[in-house]
């Protein structure tokens, strides 16, 4: 007979994979955050253009590393932040077990590719998704919308997916969130969590990230034509990475105008006004420029790229402009909170 070991769980609904674990781990901790809330609070946005020999296209990515969102979160917050780590499957399976069986859900970073659920079978190390049971032949995970929320994939699939080795992976990486007495508030939080975000973005250290990256895009990006021998199927594939490979749309620009305009009814702010209302703009322009690589792919029209390439020029300039405004939050206090 096949015995069940589950933990009852709001499986909410997300566009993000880490946010949407974290939005389980935290729901079933008490505390329940909107997942652009749980990404501005993590400093998640950012921008790298990400290229090498081996890659067949350059990768537009537009959030931090995966896990350290769930870092900077639970340092932010005062969470207790548990991670496991190890190369012996039998010894992960057992970090894994425990935590169920106390009743508590538990997160995982793995290979997407190998989930028996996932559409899209192309090899993502940074996946994360919530474990809340199992029996003696599958788990039963939560993952995004997208990936049908409450799913579930076998055992050894899984074993797989998190022994996976390669960009992004983590030794079967996984973890669990507390919130203990004491934990800060998510709103005295919000100033520390942008400015953070702004000073690496207008400080990159290196000319492929921040505002400086999505400048160098601009330019490189007119040149995928001759990068690729298949641009009907690399340039439409590069555009749904954009909007649709769990960014929430417009390389995670929506999150992010929909964290600050969250933040503008909690907080008194002209500068995150300002920030809110040039990122609104930005998360549009974000969405223009991925349909024109699209179109430039089914095309074969090169011009679609310049024309791309144009709007992230403009678009280096918007964010650079709305980071700018919301670095000044740390200026002075906010004076007042505004009453939702």
């Amino acid at each position: 007979m096949t015995v069940m070991i589950d933990v009852d769980v709001d499986a909410g609904g997300g566009q993000h994979c880490e946010t949407t674990a974290l939005g389980v781990l935290l729901r079933h901790q008490g505390l329940d955050l909107s997942e652009p809330m749980l990404f501005g609070l993590g400093s998640g946005l950012s921008f790298v253009y990400w290229d090498s020999k081996t890659m067949g296209m350059p990768f537009l990515g537009g959030r931090v590393k995966p896990f350290d969102l769930t870092r900077n979160l639970a340092a932010r917050l005062g969470l207790e932040l548990r991670v496991q780590e190890t190369t012996s499957p039998r010894r992960a399976w057992a970090n894994v077990v425990a935590p169920i069986e106390a009743g508590h859900p538990v997160g995982l970073q793995l290979d997407s590719y190998y989930l028996d659920y996932f559409g899209s079978k192309v090899h993502f190390g940074g996946h994360v998704v919530a474990v809340y049971g199992y029996d003696d032949h599958d788990a039963y995970l939560v993952d995004t919308d997208q990936q049908g929320g409450t799913v579930s994939t076998s055992l050894s699939s899984l074993a797989e997916a998190r022994a996976a080795r390669g960009p992004m992976t983590a030794k079967h990486r996984s973890f669990t969130l507390t919130v203990p007495p004491g934990s800060r508030s998510p709103q005295a939080q919000i100033v520390p969590a942008i400015t953070a975000c702004a000073e690496a973005f207008l400080d990159p250290p290196i000319a492929n990230l921040g505002h400086r990256g999505i400048e160098k895009a601009g330019k490189l990006v007119r040149t995928w034509m001759q990068r690729t021998d298949d641009p009907v199927r690399d340039l439409p594939q590069a555009a749904l990475l954009m909007e649709k490979a769990g960014t929430g749309g417009a390389l995670f620009r929506n999150f992010y105008r929909d964290f600050l305009a969250e933040c503008t009814r909690l907080l008194d702010s002209d500068h995150l006004r300002t920030g809110h209302g040039l990122y609104a703009e930005a998360a549009t322009l974000w969405t223009e420029a991925a349909a024109l690589i699209a179109r430039a792919g089914e095309s074969r029209d090169a011009r679609h790229l310049v024309q791309a390439g144009s709007i992230l020029a403009d678009l280096s300039r918007i964010e650079r402009e709305a980071m700018q405004a919301l670095r000044r939050l740390a200026d002075r206090p906010v004076p007042r909170t505004v009453s939702a």
